[in-house]
């Protein structure tokens, strides 16, 4: 930590410094605000020893100034003529804390540890925020991107039900942070629940809480995750996978806001938000009796859904440098860059487990491969052949789909094959050289 000591008697400047120094601080002294100030605008410190009688600017001004130029600096005031007036000045105007003269050098050792624990404090708080922040940020610049954005400002700042869809993959959790942090409830508990994680027998118990004695092994009251969602948001992550008996208190919270814990015979009322996910159709579910119509209404009020990866493939190199940034900060080390060859790779394929599926990809290769930039050649050991994508994505695609992601990796192979000769191409396709061309660009096929 880095310490700016500002006093005109040069016993205590000298003093204050070889103490510091000998505890690991590093100091820098100067003998007036003026000089301060000046010293300031060029360089960057943590903290700052500052006596309120000076010559010229006193204390209390180049305080006020400091500030306006470095409003998270700490100011550890110091003054042989202090009063409880002047303190209570310091400390108002922004001051850390005011001692006085002469000074014990133990107290100012204790208040300088205590203000490198603070910032020591606030850096770790600020460096996950930024590493939450990283984690939970959607990304991309597409239309569907674009207007998936649009819909979770104009949902956000109300209260209403948001049943979120789409595959595995596609980053549902994402959308309901993004909901949260963007509603009045943001600061308030942000409680997740995933049905598809947790035992069927053992749901009830992890939602509604339980009381002691409530079954074999409830040795103590427990607080499920709709209390401590009170005031909140409940996340109900995979709501399809939850079984009927659990459909039915939870449509009772959304109805009434009341439940008990199992076992228990008190009413409970709470009062939150319900955002709910899943991958698969509600609708057909409900068609089959193994998902309630009532419940399904109730969630369904504000539907969202988020597209494949494979709508919105022009999103990948936004994607890769966000995900190489989030490596850095877990792995300690440079982002990798991918060479535009090693792009378009990315994006000749469809990702049948979505950005879950590229994050893997590109967190094996940021791992593995030890180049800073990481080429066509590289990567292509990383992606399935181009039989196998068809073949993986055939229970994922309707018919129109998996029909156009065959023609363009077999157009793709063939193009290849000939060199990128798209008249040699067409011949041995058997294909009219501007059928094969307009067929090209309907699907996006661009040269390697």
């Amino acid at each position: 930590m880095k310490i700016l000591i500002v006093d005109d008697e040069r016993n205590i400047r000298l003093t204050l410094k070889d103490i510091l120094g000998d505890e690991g601080f590093e100091c820098k002294t100067v003998p007036s605000g003026e000089k301060a100030l000046a010293y300031l605008a060029e360089e960057r410190v943590d903290m700052m020893i500052l006596d309120v009688r000076l010559p010229g600017m006193d204390g209390l001004e180049v305080l006020e100034k400091t500030l306006q130029l470095e409003p998270d600096l700490d100011v550890l005031m110091i003054s042989g003529h202090g009063t409880i007036e002047t303190a209570v000045e310091a400390v108002k105007r922004g001051a850390y804390d005011f001692l006085e003269k002469p000074l014990s050098m133990a107290k100012v050792l204790t208040a300088v540890r205590n203000i490198r624990e603070k910032r020591t404090l606030q850096w770790k708080v600020r460096e996950e925020q930024d590493r939450e922040e990283l984690q939970y940020r959607l990304v991309g610049h597409s239309d569907v991107m674009e207007t998936l954005r649009a819909t979770i400002r104009q949902v956000a700042p109300t209260d209403s039900k948001v049943l979120i869809t789409g595959e595995s993959g596609t980053g549902k959790e994402l959308v309901a942070q993004a909901l949260v942090s963007q509603s009045q409830r943001k600061g308030q508990p942000f409680i997740k629940f995933n049905s598809a994680a947790i035992p069927a027998e053992l749901v009830e118990s992890e939602l509604f809480g339980h009381e002691k004695g409530a079954f074999t092994g409830a040795t103590t009251r427990k607080i499920g995750k709709l209390e401590r969602a009170n005031h909140g948001t409940l996340f109900l992550d995979e709501i399809g996978d939850m079984g009927l008996s659990a459909q039915a208190k939870i449509l009772r919270v959304i109805q009434e806001g009341t439940f008990e814990r199992v076992g228990g015979n008190k009413t409970l009322t709470i009062q939150t938000r319900v955002i709910a996910a899943t991958h698969k159709d509600l609708e057909a579910m409900v068609r089959e009796g193994t998902f309630r119509e009532d419940l399904y209404y109730r969630l369904n009020v504000i539907p969202i859904h988020i597209p494949p990866l494979r709508d919105h493939l022009e999103d990948i190199p936004d994607l890769v440098d966000h995900f190489q940034l989030l490596f850095s900060h877990q792995y300690n080390f440079p982002p990798k860059s991918f060479s535009p060859g090693a792009l378009r790779l990315l994006q000749s394929y469809t990702y049948p487990g979505n950005v879950r599926e590229l994050k893997n990809l590109l967190e094996r290769c940021s791992i593995l491969l030890p180049a800073r930039e990481i080429t066509r050649e590289m990567l292509r050991p990383f992606l399935p052949a181009a039989d196998e994508v068809v073949s993986s994505l055939r229970s994922q695609l309707t018919f129109r789909e998996a029909k156009r992601e065959f023609e363009r990796q077999f157009l793709r192979t063939q193009l290849q094959r000939y060199d990128w000769n798209i008249s040699l191409a067409a011949r041995q396709l058997g294909m009219h050289q501007p059928n094969l061309s307009r067929k090209i660009k309907e699907l996006g096929i661009e040269p390697e």
